[in-house]
């Protein structure tokens, strides 16, 4: 079974013993005795049962089973222990006595079972990893105050009730002299105001700042060694590469209202009236510089350039590189195209709705000289409007003529929030390059499909047959491209289902080659573990898109220093797929699972890490700055998911650099 398989197999297990343990406690207290015998032994199991799903998921990491482990099974044990004890031998003797009463402090004790059961369970979904004293101070709190509620509860009821025909009433197994009801009396308060302060010493641990920053097992700031860099200095070249050119555009963000090419229209936030963005297209050496102006935009706009290790300046990250740009206004990004490969730029300022809205576009490089020339090369970017998939401005599918054996690349730019499925039916493909980085010798591939990441990017190459050749996304025969051979006149041959087609393993295609360090000595090793939990978002509390428990910006920074060698440890406890994004940085995925990536090195900007994996990345600092580390699922960034690795010796003018997003 998968990880995600045995979290799911452990919430139901969890499920099922609150459900046993208050079925136990309503018919007790109903003195259906037989009934809630048989219910208790039920109980009794299935938590019996669940320390073996904790300790597999343990076995896959502790940070699947933390709270588990010390808080949420040892709550539940003792409260069963006390319920099997204290009730037990009476509900077995009154299940043969008609009429018996089950004495009050035998009811309260199996509902304490199923408070302590229920609070574990909602530890789980409400606080999750890591566990804090706060969280363990509430949730022994909250047992303790339903165990002395349903006390004081049951007591009054027996008190009010005589008529050992009601079906609420239950019996004291003594006499009520004063002296008792005073010792109970007394016990009752005491354990209420334990109770009370741990309840509320948990609470007030809530608002305990967190740390600022977190080093990775690296040394902490530097005291004052050398005068701290601003990203506003951190800013591209004003002249291209020796033999390169100047690209200039003017990029002017307004809201429109935009007819796709397949004739629908789309209320949108556009760059240029266009839908996409126009693409910008370079040779490598030149220099881009793109002024961008907002015409109308009330939320303000920026340019990321997602995937390209701009200097920090021109990242576009708003509150951390520059401020939007307010309507009216304009600034100007200037970096060297340097980097090779297929990329795309999109807004950073509330992209959420912004990005999903329109406001992004398609960057390629190509090589100066060297390698054989596409005959056919299409930029596909895929996005989706009102449910609507347009692949470029036009849904449906696309035709393209080609000369037979002409070389063919297809380059696949995913700018949704989800992940896309794309396979190519009708020839043999490699795919050559991933997020703009090229794979050492790819091999042929056929009848296999690529799940494209967000924000991802595969470039596809094949030479062309004489027979039509279809690009089918999302496993839909009327969306995708269709290649036709030139002059081809006969009848396009029956599409092949292709949701069975296995899915192509990145980790294991190509052939290994060197790579330029030895994660095994990373100077710093960070691990983030991505759940859902209540959190505070922009000041605001929310169940929120979390990373160690926290949302943000809230989140500590990751504190680097230019040259470290920096480990990632990426574990996802969410049943949500989190495409993970580092802004400035390509990353070299180790593993995922354990499982070491064996074909070719695999450089990437952005992973999907789907609910229960575990994923080891490693890349070297060398581009000082602040960078937005985020999941590119830009509903989930919004909601949480996003913190800042920071350079040491790097600050930021702007106003509040943990707004990157919003």
């Amino acid at each position: 079974m998968t990880t995600v398989q045995w979290i799911l197999l452990d919430h139901a297990v969890a499920l099922l013993s609150v459900a046993f343990w208050f079925a136990t406690g309503v018919t007790a207290a109903l003195r259906r005795h037989r009934l809630a015998f048989g219910l208790l032994i039920g109980a009794v199991l299935v938590t019996l049962t669940r320390p073996a799903t904790v300790v597999t998921l343990a076995g896959r990491g502790w940070w699947f089973a933390q709270e588990k482990v010390l808080l949420g099974l040892p709550l539940l044990g003792a409260a069963a222990l006390a319920a099997v004890v204290v009730a037990g031998p009476r509900l077995f003797a009154a299940r043969r006595t008609p009429g018996a009463g089950l004495p009050v402090g035998g009811v309260v004790a199996l509902f304490t079972a199923a408070y302590a059961a229920l609070v574990g369970l909602v530890v789980t979904f409400l606080a999750g990893y890591p566990l804090t004293w706060s969280t363990a101070l509430i949730a022994v709190s909250l047992v303790c105050a339903g165990a002395l509620l349903t006390a004081q509860v049951l007591g009054r009821q027996a008190g009010e009730h005589t008529d050992a025909e009601s079906p609420v009433s239950l019996r004291t197994t003594a006499p009520r002299d004063s002296s008792a009801l005073s010792r109970r009396g007394f016990i009752g308060l005491t354990a209420g105001a334990v109770a009370a302060g741990a309840g509320i010493t948990g609470v007030g641990l809530l608002f305990r700042g967190p740390e600022a920053v977190v080093t990775g097992g690296g040394p902490r700031r530097a005291s004052g060694s050398r005068p701290p860099v601003s990203v506003a200095d951190l800013r591209g070249p004003s002249a291209p590469a020796p033999g390169g050119t100047s690209h200039r555009h003017t990029l002017t963000a307004r809201t429109a209202t935009v007819r796709l090419a397949s004739g629908g229209d789309v209320d949108a936030w556009t760059y240029d009236g266009q839908l996409p963005g126009p693409a910008i297209i370079a040779t490598q050496g030149d220099l881009i510089e793109v002024t961008l102006r907002n015409s109308d935009v009330e939320d303000g706009v920026t340019l990321h350039w997602h995937g390209y290790d701009v200097p920090c300046g021109e990242d576009g990250a708003p509150g951390a590189t520059q401020d939007a740009v307010a309507p009216g206004g304009e600034f100007v990004y200037r970096f060297r195209a340097d980097q090779v490969g297929t990329y795309w730029y999109h807004t950073h300022q509330a992209s959420h709705p912004a990005v999903r809205r329109g406001l992004y576009g398609t960057l390629v490089v190509k090589p100066r000289a060297g390698g054989q020339a596409e005959e056919l090369d299409l930029t596909l970017p895929v996005h989706t409007f009102d449910d609507t998939v347009v692949i470029g401005n036009r849904e449906g599918r696309t035709e393209h003529a080609v000369r037979p054996g002409a070389p063919v690349r297809l380059r696949l730019v995913n700018t949704d929030s989800e992940p896309h499925w794309f396979a190519l039916a009708g020839t043999p493909f490699r795919v050559v390059a991933v997020d703009g980085r090229d794979l050492h010798q790819p091999g042929e591939v056929r009848e296999a499909g690529l799940r494209l990441p967000a924000g991802g990017r595969y470039d596809v190459v094949l030479a062309m047959p004489g027979t039509p050749v279809a690009l089918v996304l999302d496993h839909d025969h009327g969306s995708g491209v269709l290649l036709r051979p030139t002059g081809h006149t006969g009848n396009d041959p029956a599409l092949p289902d292709t949701s069975g087609w296995p899915e192509l393993d990145l980790l294991h295609y190509g052939e290994p080659a060197t790579v330029p360090f030895d994660a095994d000595d990373a100077d710093r090793h960070f691990t983030i573990v991505l759940d859902r939990a209540l959190a505070m978002v922009d000041g605001r509390p929310a169940y929120a898109q979390t990373v160690d428990g926290r949302g943000h910006p809230s989140i500590p920074d990751q504190l680097v220093a230019e040259g470290d060698l920096v480990r990632y440890t990426v574990v996802n406890r969410s049943l949500e797929t989190h495409p993970w994004h580092l802004h400035g940085h390509p990353v070299l995925i180790l593993s995922r699972d354990g499982t070491r990536s064996s074909g070719s090195p695999l450089w990437v900007d952005t992973f999907d890490v789907r609910p229960g994996e575990v994923w080891e990345v490693a890349f070297r600092a060398t581009n000082p700055g602040i960078w937005m580390n985020h999941c590119h699922n830009l509903r989930h960034q919004d909601q949480g998911m996003m913190l800042q690795l920071v350079y040491d010796g790097v600050s930021t003018p702007y106003e509040d650099a943990s707004h990157g997003h919003s």
